[in-house]
């Protein structure tokens, strides 16, 4: 089975039987927007230092659960934090190589992206940073593209079959973001793009449940309003898959496709009243 159909029957399958969690159909039918794609903001050079510094920075595109205790720029998220730190380290001193990837600790990715060295994130970061330089081998990061032969999807399997930490089992976020970012910033060409899903994290499902589309139980939305930690499982699970399913739906109505459609939402994410309340916080990997 083909990674998205994987994640297709998974989250159909987990949206129909789940229990703390529904999709509103009725709020969804009145959801609407102007779907369009950014790329996050790339450092400027040869198109091997560019796709360099993206896959870099998709490695480390996780950790959400953890961002409240990061060292955060003013008025900037997590994220985007994080993101602004390695694009400003890798633009004065260039990407890491391979075999730099391969050797880094705590202690430098730390102090490439501004923050405490004991910071549990940071050994997590470092740990997905080595993987991705025994992944890469000995080729550029071209060559790895150009080794998906023109598909996303081969792309994101060999990600999350070469990588624990993108092994993201029914979701797969981070290894569908990676070829759908390489392709925004024009160093990837796919013939399947649009075959890729939403990215499953914690803000779109946020701002699905601003906009009623996504129903918690009274308990589970208790206590995620009252800013606590979700563990891994079976409710963690139903919202990220509702989500998916959710925005399946929502793409054959628009004839719009679910990445363009995740980018929409996540950057009305972005907005002051969808911050302004609190989203699901899981430590994990994957988001």
């Amino acid at each position: 089975m083909r990674i998205t159909d994987e994640v297709r029957a998974h989250c159909a399958q987990v949206a129909g039987s789940a229990r703390s969690v529904a999709i509103d159909l009725a709020a969804l039918e009145r959801l609407h927007g102007a779907p369009q794609a950014s790329a996050p903001a790339a450092i400027d050079g040869e198109q091997e230092d560019v796709a360099r510094h993206l896959l870099t920075l998709d490695t480390i595109n996780f950790g959400s659960g953890w961002f409240p205790t990061l060292r955060k720029r003013p008025a900037t998220s997590g994220y985007n934090s994080l993101a602004a730190s390695l694009r400003e380290h890798f633009a004065a001193n260039g990407p890491w190589s391979n075999a730099q990837l391969r050797s880094l600790d705590a202690r430098t990715v730390a102090a490439a992206l501004g923050q405490d060295a004991d910071h549990e994130l940071m050994a997590l970061y470092a740990q997905a940073l080595r993987s991705l330089g025994r992944w890469l081998g000995e080729r550029g990061v071209l060559a790895a593209i150009a080794s998906a032969c023109g598909s996303a999807e081969r792309f994101a399997a060999a990600l999350a079959e070469g990588m624990a930490l993108y092994a993201d089992r029914g979701f797969y976020k981070r290894a569908q973001i990676a070829p759908a970012n390489l392709a925004l910033a024009g160093v990837a060409e796919w013939g399947d793009l649009d075959r890729l899903t939403i990215f499953a994290d914690n803000l779109v499902p946020h701002v699905l449940r601003c906009e009623g589309v996504l129903i918690y139980d009274p308990r589970l939305a208790a206590h995620i309003d009252s800013g606590g930690l979700l563990r891994s499982g079976p409710q963690e699970q139903e919202i990220r898959a509702c989500a998916v399913h959710a925005c399946e739906l929502l793409s054959e109505r628009l004839s719009v496709a679910p990445r363009v459609l995740d980018n929409w939402l996540w950057n009305r994410g972005q907005e002051p009243e969808y911050k302004a309340r609190p989203r699901h916080r899981c430590r994990c990997v994957y988001y």
